[in-house]
């Protein structure tokens, strides 16, 4: 008669169990994260404007925000790899926290040099709101994880959508507060980031990334002792391939996305519309962004990352082919342009999320999804900073044409790496 030595798992959580939690917990930081975030795309190239009077570095703020975005999302990686999410993204939010409140002195003093740097540590915070993700899928089964990615993105739509409508208001309490116009936002932004650290340092618990490793180092050692036990309970990924397309994917999309919605409000601003006009277009372009992502989470279970991948370089082509050929007094258009600009980019994160979580075992998990984010950052900053200087030599159609013609080369990517299968 032979025995079995106890389960290692009797005094693990069970993440069936914390997984609700966890996701209620980073939904409501979401909530208070997305109206953060919107406040630099919003009037943080209008700023820039007028500070320097000049249009042509009008892209500038987008750039070095989601610059610093690439440095926080090292930061926010390593933190999350050696002491867990909450620490590494309740850091995050904070110091976007600091920039935002750096962004106002800024202006208070008319400082272009202390915007810039200001703008550089606010990008902290839109570097942790996407590293959030991650956090969702870490205890979710396989067949599941794109929908875990979905619910986190979806709860920025509520913050995303309302910040950008903020505008008027905003600006308002800044006159009664004694500060510019456009730094409003700001105040709403450093507010709504603080919180969000708030609640993720007080309730996210347990941390998913390492009950995750905590389960996984159990079923190891139930199967050391029990050869047979969990036998068909391992992650299957993808290899490096899995990771070069994953980061491919979002790298490309990112860079579309960031290029045409930082010139939008620039544009419409020297067309004659007002704040409230572009607040409103970008608030309906961040919903697109995270609003159908629980479809689009469904989707990429259910039909594959490929061909959801490839579904984003059709949409982002599509946007911008409208963007481009939209009047410049309708902005109806160009909020349309700009729905189909964040569903593309929301096809692109979810589908790129999902295959690299995937790839990546638990043991390097956090680290080399930081290190995908820096590159989805530079990527963004990029486009921030080439879009402006386009559109002052050429024209805003011109870099919207120039931004779908480029997400096509997400086709053959796909379809080289379906070809590999």
């Amino acid at each position: 008669m032979t025995s079995t030595a106890p389960s290692t798992m009797a005094s693990i959580p069970d993440p069936a169990q914390a997984q609700p939690r966890i996701l209620r917990v980073l939904v409501a930081s979401q909530i208070l994260s997305g109206a953060g975030l919107a406040a630099g795309v919003t009037v943080g190239a209008l700023l820039a404007q007028d500070m320097l009077g000049t249009t042509s570095l009008a892209g500038l703020p987008s750039a070095l925000f989601t610059a610093g975005s690439a440095l926080a999302a090292i930061t926010v990686g390593r933190i999350s790899q050696a002491r867990g999410r909450r620490p590494g993204l309740a850091a995050g939010y904070l110091t976007g926290a600091i920039g935002s409140a750096g962004v106002i002195l800024a202006a208070v003093l008319d400082n272009p040099v202390l915007l810039f740097i200001a703008l550089f540590v606010y990008g902290a915070g839109t570097a942790t709101n996407l590293q959030a993700r991650y956090a969702g899928a870490d205890l979710a089964p396989p067949g599941h994880r794109a929908r875990a990615v979905s619910t986190v993105l979806v709860a920025t739509t509520l913050g995303g959508v309302a910040g950008p409508n903020l505008a008027a208001p905003a600006g308002t309490l800044a006159e009664h507060l004694g500060i510019p116009h456009l730094t409003g936002l700001f105040v709403i932004s450093g507010t709504a980031y603080a919180l969000a650290a708030l609640v993720l340092a007080l309730w996210l618990r347990p941390d998913p990334l390492l009950l995750a490793r905590a389960v996984a180092q159990a079923k190891e050692a139930d199967t050391a002792a029990n050869p047979t036990a969990n036998s068909g309970d391992t992650d299957t990924g993808e290899g490096r391939g899995g990771v070069v397309l994953g980061a491919l994917v979002m790298i490309l999309t990112q860079l579309v996305m960031v290029a045409i919605m930082t010139m939008t409000p620039v544009h419409m601003h020297d067309h004659g519309h007002s704040t409230a006009a572009s607040g409103l277009v970008i608030g309906i372009h961040i919903g697109a962004m995270y609003l159908p992502s629980p479809l689009t989470g469904w989707l990429v279970d259910r039909y594959g990352r490929m061909k959801i991948a490839a579904a984003s370089g059709i949409t982002l082509l599509a946007a911008g082919i409208l963007a481009a050929a939209a009047p410049a007094d309708s902005v109806a258009l160009l909020a349309l342009a700009l729905a189909l600009l964040g569903l593309g980019w929301n096809f692109g994160l979810v589908s790129g999320t999902a295959i690299i979580t995937d790839t990546v075992p638990l043991a390097t998990r956090a680290k080399t999804q930081g290190l995908v984010d820096v590159s989805i950052a530079i990527a963004g900053a990029t486009g921030g900073l080439t879009s402006g200087i386009m559109v002052a030599a050429t024209s805003y159609p011109a870099l919207a044409l120039t931004g779908g013609a480029l997400s096509l080369a997400l086709l053959p990517a796909v379809a080289a790496t379906a070809y590999r299968r």
